[in-house]
């Protein structure tokens, strides 16, 4: 073992007193032992590769790259003579060649290690011949670094089982580590020279030397890539289509992520739109001057669901269109219809627009839309059973408890570029219809104005657990790139989202899809979508709040959803955060103001 101290008074030039480089970086001390050094207050350990696959493919040494603890690589070409190399090649290959022969004669068992050297030296002088390749030494060296001795044994057991995973041998430079560090310092110096031959395609396939990354040069960060710590930054307009899906469990920091996208996207000039099944984003909504809007009976603010967008589109039936929808919404009111039921409903409604002046004619459709009362009157003026069966199922968000929901004439527009709709103080059975009522409204106003939009439709579950309302989603996410629309859809239920035809289609027009942590219960289904890893879905088990997957196109990377501080206080879900912020609101004691 040596022992290096840097001596007391050597820190200083004795002819000037000024401190030189090498007495700034130099380490207090360095211990030189057989199986490590030891610099400073960390200990290195370096190894050198002596084996490698017969066959590899590009950028085949990503997972050293990837290795989830701190090393320092060095890698050292040499060029040869091809003169030289053939000669080698060429006195090789005949003792190959007559191995071969006499272990045949002998009536041996062909060794298969000798066989196939034999094949590659064959092509590899062939190719060398022709000029198509060249000839190289090639020395790979690894040096790994911990502060304890532990903790280096520790992850030099993990690292030669990652290497030894993708075929390659590595052996510990013992009694050679002071070379070893020195050899993988940025001095560019070979101290062990340990080295492979290989040609120039086999040496091509190291680079380039890096990990996978999901990045464009513009957009938004979504968080950082825990493979290699780069940041996953996009712009989701420029993809295919704007769409996003998010899928996590209760806790999982879903919202965290989406109410973080919407704050980073309004920056850049998007108008932001949500529709919010548990009112989390009033806060946001407040501090960024955006418009809250809580849908209730009681309400000042009205949705008509009959509202006509108004917009004529060649090859479009307007009118056609706006009463499909209100088939998928009427469904979730009145409940299962068979054949008989859905055809009546389909004469009422062309019916109540009709009476109004509405048809299939473009210039009719400016008119003054119709009230969901009037379709109730269209139905009892009918004289057949199930039509007034209709009415009747109709009549309580009429004239009963549940009136003034959807039969008022709209009062309202977006033109906050941050709008929240809040259904948080509905019952839990009115909340598909009164998502679907917004949607639609949401979705004419967007036909009628093209502008960069954001469209998020939290708890998407809601909607999907029913046939109509998840086509009617389907049917946006298809259709939303048209419009310059990006729509984002969360939700903590899983199965209800990705059990249904539709649900698998919205996923299937999402260009981003983000897994957060799955609960045991789902990950299969999860994995099964995704086609995911073991190790993949370990890591959605096992993730911790803001942990997942992101997928983008056909690549997907670990990611780690990561906020500035002035972020987090604005979009956290805490509720012991959320108690600490309003500790201090509580305990402020009243201003006493002097009447003048």
């Amino acid at each position: 073992m040596k022992l290096f101290n840097k001596k007391p008074g050597t820190e200083k030039n004795t002819s000037n007193g000024i401190l030189s480089i090498a007495d700034v970086i130099a380490p207090s001390s360095i211990e030189v032992d057989f199986k490590h050094i030891r610099v400073g207050e960390n200990y290195y350990k370096s190894f050198f590769v002596m084996g490698y696959p017969r066959y590899v493919s590009p950028n085949w040494l990503e997972p050293l790259i990837d290795f989830e603890h701190s090393l320092n690589i060095a890698m050292f070409i040499y060029p040869t003579s091809s003169e030289d190399v053939l000669s080698d090649l060429k006195r090789k290959i005949a003792e190959m060649e007559a191995t071969i022969s006499t272990d045949e004669e002998n009536g041996k068992n062909i060794d298969p290690k000798v066989r196939a050297s034999l094949e590659d030296a064959l092509i590899v002088q062939e190719e060398l011949a022709k000029g198509i390749e060249r000839f190289f030494q090639f020395g790979l060296y690894i040096t790994l670094y911990a502060p304890t001795v532990k903790e280096l044994e520790e992850e030099s057991k993990k690292l030669i089982a990652v290497l030894g995973s993708i075929l390659i041998l590595t052996k510990t430079a013992t009694l050679q580590m002071e070379e070893g560090f020195k050899t993988t310092t940025p001095m560019g110096e070979d101290k062990l020279f340990i080295t492979r031959n290989m040609d120039t395609t086999s040496l091509a396939s190291t680079f380039p030397f890096s990990s996978a990354t999901l990045a464009q040069d513009k957009g938004v960060m979504y968080g950082i890539n825990e493979q290699n710590g780069s940041l996953i930054i996009f712009d989701r307009f420029s993809l295919e289509n704007a769409n996003e899906v998010v899928l996590g469990k209760s806790g999982s920091g879903k919202s965290y992520l989406v109410k973080l996208e919407a704050l980073r996207q309004i920056m850049f000039g998007t108008e932001v739109i949500i529709i919010d099944p548990e009112g989390e984003y009033k806060d946001l909504a407040k501090t960024l001057n955006g418009e809250f809007v809580e849908f209730t009976a009681s309400s000042s603010i009205k949705i008509n669901p009959l509202d006509l967008a108004g917009v004529y589109e060649e090859g479009e039936n307007e009118l056609g269109m706006k009463i499909l929808s209100l088939h998928g919404l009427l469904k979730l009111v009145l409940g299962e219809l068979d054949a008989q039921h859905d055809a009546i409903l389909d004469r009422a409604l062309v019916e109540t627009y009709r009476q109004k002046g509405i048809t299939t004619d473009p210039q009719t459709q400016k008119n003054a839309p119709p009230l969901m009362e009037d379709l109730y009157k269209i139905l009892l003026g009918m004289e057949d059973e199930k039509a007034k069966d209709l009415a009747l199922r109709l009549e309580k968000f009429i004239k009963g408890s549940l009136s003034g929901i959807f039969n008022e004439h709209s009062n309202f527009d977006i033109k906050n570029p941050f709008t929240v709709f809040s259904i948080k103080a509905l019952e839990e059975e009115l909340r598909p219809i009164a998502m679907h009522i917004i949607l639609d409204f949401v979705w004419t106003k967007i036909r009628k104005d093209l502008k960069k939009r954001l469209l998020i439709l939290d708890e998407a579950w809601y909607m999907m657990r029913y046939e109509d309302s998840a086509s009617f989603v389907y049917g946006i996410a298809k259709r939303s790139r048209k419009y310059f629309l990006a729509l984002t859809t969360a939700t903590q239920d899983i199965q209800d989202f990705l059990s249904t035809e539709y649900g698998q289609a919205v996923l299937s027009n999402s260009s981003i899809q983000i897994l957060l942590k799955q609960s045991p219960t789902e990950v299969d289904l999860v994995s099964n979508i995704f086609y995911l890893s073991q190790g993949e879905k370990e890591l959605l088990l096992s993730a911790e709040v803001g942990e997942g997957l992101f997928f983008a196109g056909q690549s997907h990377v670990a990611i780690q959803i990561v906020a500035a501080p002035h972020e987090h206080n604005l979009i956290t879900s805490s509720p012991q955060e959320i108690m600490q912020k309003q500790e201090p609101e509580l305990h402020k004691e009243p201003q006493l103001t002097e009447k003048v």
